[in-house]
């Protein structure tokens, strides 16, 4: 959005403060259900198939539903505004914990992709609040309002994989299938958001942004926001390229270090390894957004990529050992948490204000079918090569969008 005064009546800085709170608050309580979604997918994905090459249909099935809702729940924003379009999602995220736990009491594996489809959808909205920081953000600020919300993340993604073990005391208890237990948490916690976006998120950001963007249109109708395709593009590609590359490592870990740590230890494993990974994607994400306030988008995309490319190279080398698998997981967090930030505000600033909800939706669709392809496609690539050449596979997006960010430097010039 353009940098416009604010319609009488409202405090405009005011207001972007408190939706960066609001959303960040929002991040927190979904990023607890999408934790535990990708420490449990992929292990009860094996666990219900009885087949681990079919682990990786789960991350698969989340990323695929966060394809199918993105560009839907894009067209909803737009129309109805990021409020409706979130809510949507946390219906879309509780309906999908009730089927995951339905699916694992009764044996149903296809019944299991379904759920955590489902909860893909909800991730799709979890997606789109970084777009919504950027709809009343001043173009100085955007990269680092919209890492402000990406980094509330940390708290939910940290501690729903951590809730692992106490979830399955919890669900033992109480007579919850196995691996399951901890999706009671991911409930209460989406339920919760739900009531923050109904109750606190108002005004609508992306509403107030379309209005503003009018007004300044009728004021000034010679001097319109420019278009940028080609940077648009290249946005849209360094995104989807590094979540691919993130999530088909990632969901294949839960099932490598199955093989490498003791039985009874897994759980803790496999807990600790996907909390930190999730703290490498959102931890430091201020820091990668005031970097592309600083130094621009497309250098931090680079920057991204190098990192990326060094987990897959610890991955090749160590992911022998439990540590090696853990250094290489928050190199993946970091080089994803560069390239998302920064690719994000990219596509923002080249899209004008009418343009940005298609096209963010199309992004988000791109990066999580991508992933869900990837995904599947990684499982394949466990079974014949191991986990350390799954780790060199993933190098080819890295390698990709390093050569589009020539390109994308000498269009820009």
């Amino acid at each position: 959005m353009p940098d416009t005064a604010a319609p009488a009546g409202v405090d405009l800085v005011a207001t972007q403060r408190r939706m960066v709170r609001v959303l960040a608050a929002g991040q927190v309580l979904t990023g607890v259900a999408f934790g535990a979604t990708l420490s449990l997918g992929a292990l009860l994905a094996a666990d219900l198939s009885g087949q681990e090459a079919l682990s990786g249909f789960a991350t698969a099935s989340v990323t695929l539903g966060a394809a199918l809702t993105a560009i839907p729940l894009a067209r909803l924003a737009a129309r109805r505004g990021r409020r409706l379009a979130l809510t949507t999602g946390n219906i879309a995220a509780l309906t999908g914990i009730a089927v995951v736990i339905a699916a694992a009491a009764s044996r149903a594996f296809p019944l299991l992709l379904v759920g955590i489809a489902l909860i893909g959808a909800g991730n799709a909205a979890t997606l789109q609040s970084r777009f919504a920081a950027t709809d009343l953000a001043p173009t100085a600020r955007r990269g680092r309002d919209l890492a402000t919300v990406v980094w509330a993340t940390t708290v939910g993604g940290v501690v729903g994989p951590l809730l692992l073990a106490p979830g399955e005391l919890l669900g033992a208890s109480i007579g919850m299938p196995r691996l399951t237990g901890a999706y009671l948490f991911s409930f209460a916690a989406q339920a919760c958001a739900f009531a923050l976006y109904v109750l606190v998120l108002r005004p609508d950001p992306l509403l107030l942004a379309q209005r503003l963007d009018r007004e300044s249109t009728a004021l000034a109708p010679a001097v319109p926001q420019a278009d940028r395709p080609a940077l648009a593009r290249f946005a849209m590609l360094a995104v989807a390229a590094s979540h691919v590359t993130m999530a088909s490592v990632m969901a294949m870990t839960p099932v490598h270090l199955s093989h490498i740590v003791a039985p009874d230890a897994v759980t803790l494993a496999v807990g600790v390894t996907i909390a930190l990974h999730v703290f490498g994607m959102y931890g430091l994400s201020p820091v990668f957004g005031i970097l592309a306030d600083r130094r621009g988008r497309i250098p931090v995309i680079v920057l991204g990529q190098v990192l990326l490319a060094a987990s897959l190279a610890t991955a090749s080398a160590f992911g022998g050992s439990q540590a090696g698998v853990l250094v290489a997981l928050v190199l993946l967090g970091l080089g994803w948490s560069a390239a998302t930030v920064a690719g994000s505000a990219l596509l923002t600033e080249a899209t004008p204000v009418a343009l940005r909800p298609r096209r963010q939706g199309r992004s988000d669709t791109l990066m999580t079918a991508c992933a869900a392809a990837g995904s599947v496609l990684a499982g394949v690539i466990l079974g014949l090569v191991g986990y350390g050449g799954l780790a060199l596979w993933a190098l080819v997006p890295v390698a990709v969008v390093c050569i589009a960010a020539v390109v994308a430097l000498r269009t820009r010039a």
